[in-house]
């Protein structure tokens, strides 16, 4: 026997808007049983207070519950990201590995996850989540079945922030947190977690890292790592997204990494890779061969794109990750000829400073469906 990775690109009316995944499953075309990930985009701000995100991951639980006699919080990792700013459109991401017997392919997509236990609130964009997600991420590559480094295309994190109660409640125990700006540390807990999936792929030197250098040396980075933060949970959420021995089915993946926002001639060459080979937008019949589209967008700490100053670090009335999301879901877009794409924005540490990791699943086979309106 052998696994098989299953991925279906569903779109969203709203962020409880479950209908077309309770569809898929009632046609037999999602086995709820084989779900070991779900990843989202939701149209909320994206910040602290976006409650969209425990919405979405409240509905898609709910149409799980009458498929898992235990907790699925315990069999499937749910990833909502919230921000469709520009054109982007919500959407949700299935992810099924399923046990079939066929021959193994050495470049099929295999995915595992993970779930790392409970971070206290003084240790959230510290050392001490760094090395909580470095043995994380590789609990993932042993679900998965990957045992090399170099067999890992992405790696998405769903990690904790700061409120206002959490807070309290460590200095009340006598804890300092690494800051009081809510806002702040979400951009320190995604710094961290990039870090955390550096050090598990030997991309880094776990001994050069400090408590300072988080969220300041960017020269630093991860080229796998996606990090989104959220008020859902107060552990991390780790899917692993690569190849590995024992794996089956049409699906292939490939990985990039973008130097600025507007830097899609890496994305263009991974698509080739694919066999998706274009010199302008993917013409309508490659667009269904490509399921999922997963990227990272920053803006520049240097102010600057290309020696073009840009005023996202200057708006006082809008965060800057909601401007690079749109920035590079449109630049995206252009590419892949649809706004259905997963960008989530804040990419500290994640790819370049104002650049970021991008990764393709798409099919081998042209008749493979697996997006659904």
């Amino acid at each position: 026997m052998t696994r098989r990775a299953y991925v279906h690109r569903i779109a969203a009316k709203a962020p409880d808007d479950v209908s077309g995944f309770e569809a898929l499953i009632s046609a037999g075309e999602i086995d709820p049983s084989a779900i070991v990930a779900i990843v989202g985009k939701t149209e909320g701000n994206g910040c602290v207070n976006d409650f969209t995100r425990s919405l979405a991951s409240r509905a898609l639980k709910d149409a799980l519950k009458p498929y898992h006699r235990s907790d699925s919080d315990q069999i499937v990792s749910i990833v909502m990201s919230g921000g469709t700013e520009g054109g982007l459109a919500p959407h949700f991401i299935i992810f099924e590995a399923r046990e079939v017997d066929e021959q193994a392919e050495p470049k099929a997509l295999a995915i595992g996850r993970a779930r790392t236990p409970h971070l206290s609130y003084e240790s959230i964009g510290r050392l001490a989540q760094v090395n909580s997600v470095a043995q994380g991420a590789r609990a993932a590559m042993r679900d998965a079945g990957i045992g090399s480094a170099a067999d890992v295309h992405f790696v998405q994190i769903k990690c904790p922030l700061l409120t206002a109660d959490r807070i309290a409640e460590a200095e009340m125990s006598g804890a300092q947190v690494a800051t009081r700006d809510t806002l702040k540390s979400m951009g320190l807990s995604r710094a961290a977690s990039a870090l955390g999936v550096a050090v598990a792929l030997g991309e880094t030197d776990p001994a050069l890292l400090t408590d300072e250098s988080i969220g300041q040396d960017w020269s630093i980075y991860s080229s796998r790592a996606s990090a989104s933060a959220g008020i859902e949970l107060t552990d991390h959420e780790i899917i692993v997204l690569g190849v590995a021995q024992g794996w089956s089915g049409p699906l292939r993946i490939e990985h990039c990494v973008m130097q600025d926002a507007i830097d899609i001639e890496p994305v263009r060459a991974a698509l080739a890779c694919l066999g998706l080979k274009t010199s302008g937008q993917l013409p309508a019949q490659d667009r269904a061969r490509v399921i999922a589209l997963l990227a990272k967008a920053e803006a520049g700490s240097s102010g600057s794109i290309r020696g073009y100053r840009h005023t996202m670090l200057n708006d006082s009335d809008i965060s800057s990750t909601r401007h690079a999301r749109a920035f590079v879901g449109g630049a995206l877009a252009s590419l892949v000829g649809h706004a259905e794409i997963y960008v989530s924005g804040g990419a500290e540490h994640q790819g370049p400073d104002g650049g970021g990791p991008v990764a393709i699943i798409a099919s081998c086979d042209p008749l493979h469906e697996g997006v659904h309106a």
